[in-house]
């Protein structure tokens, strides 16, 4: 379904942490995520109703796009989901891969590092699970896990966070150029909403599993996890790896704009089913 809006994804993108050599520390200036407004709505086509067709169309196309990915296995995918609690990387996967084969597509759940984890360094378990050639795997949470708690609780300095991110950086180059489309998405929501979210959760006893007290306490840490997003996002938005600022506050702006950015990547790749052997030209299966 063609886009009929004038957003760009551009306008929702950073990549201003580049380095001009490798030693330079990747600082990331020139951004500020109070610039976006969580609430706006960009993409959208005008209403719900035809916002939820748009997303429907795409992730169709998404399942026809992620079957000439494996059968090309030219390239990977890693789809980075990142946010504060109630952002809707859940129901981002759910919508946006709805439709997509099991056979290329997983999903990982990032939480705490076990025993075992935490024996390695932190990039250890995050490697394991990068995609093969031919296949998406999208990670609810991610690595950059590692410099937004520990950075909030005062956990790491703050030549280990510079570190932290310069690993991150080259980490994601090494992806990329080994033929990795790293896409990572900011879920940009407001306290306000945030609110409503959680109290949707304790309402319904059906989603008291999605809840913990702790929530409440890191809520209390809001203005402080702003900072440190919007830190991680300057300091980590790359030419090789972008960030994208998704405007969340609507749970089907968000899977539009996702969608859509996720299938116009894949469009740009030129995928191709391989050619197959000649001789099954004269092949009559009796």
């Amino acid at each position: 379904m063609a886009k009929k809006t004038n957003a760009r994804l551009a306008d929702f993108q950073f990549a201003g942490a580049d380095r001009a050599k490798a030693k330079e520390p990747a600082r990331g200036r020139g951004f500020d995520l109070r610039r976006f407004d969580p609430a706006a709505n960009p993409f959208s086509l005008g209403d719900k109703a035809r916002d939820r067709a748009a997303v429907e169309a795409l992730a169709a196309e998404l399942d026809k796009l992620q079957d000439v990915l494996y059968a090309d296995k030219r390239f990977k995918v890693l789809v980075v989901l990142q946010g504060t609690d109630t952002s809707g990387k859940d129901g981002t996967i759910r919508s946006v891969f709805a439709l997509t084969s099991a056979l290329g597509v997983r999903a990982v759940g990032w939480k705490a590092p076990n025993e075992e984890e935490r024996a390695h360094d932190y990039l250890w378990r995050i490697h394991r699970q990068v995609p093969a050639a031919g296949e998406i795997v999208v990670f609810n949470r991610s690595h950059f896990e590692d410099v937004l708690v520990p950075v909030v609780r005062g956990w790491i300095t703050k030549a280990e966070t510079q570190q932290r991110f310069e690993h991150i950086n080259d980490f994601e180059r090494m992806l990329c150029e080994t033929g990795t489309i790293v896409l990572k998405f900011f879920l940009h929501i407001s306290k306000e909403e945030q609110r409503l979210r959680l109290q949707a959760r304790l309402d319904d006893p059906t989603k008291h599993w999605k809840f913990a007290v702790s929530d409440l306490d890191e809520r209390k840490r809001w203005d402080e996890y702003q900072a440190a997003y919007s830190a991680m996002i300057a300091a980590t938005g790359t030419k090789w790896a972008p960030w994208t600022v998704v405007p969340s506050d609507s749970k089907t702006h968000r899977n539009l704009m996702i969608a859509s950015a996720v299938t116009e990547s894949l469009r740009g790749l030129k995928l191709r089913y391989p050619p197959g052997d000649p001789a099954l030209a004269s092949i009559k299966v009796p």
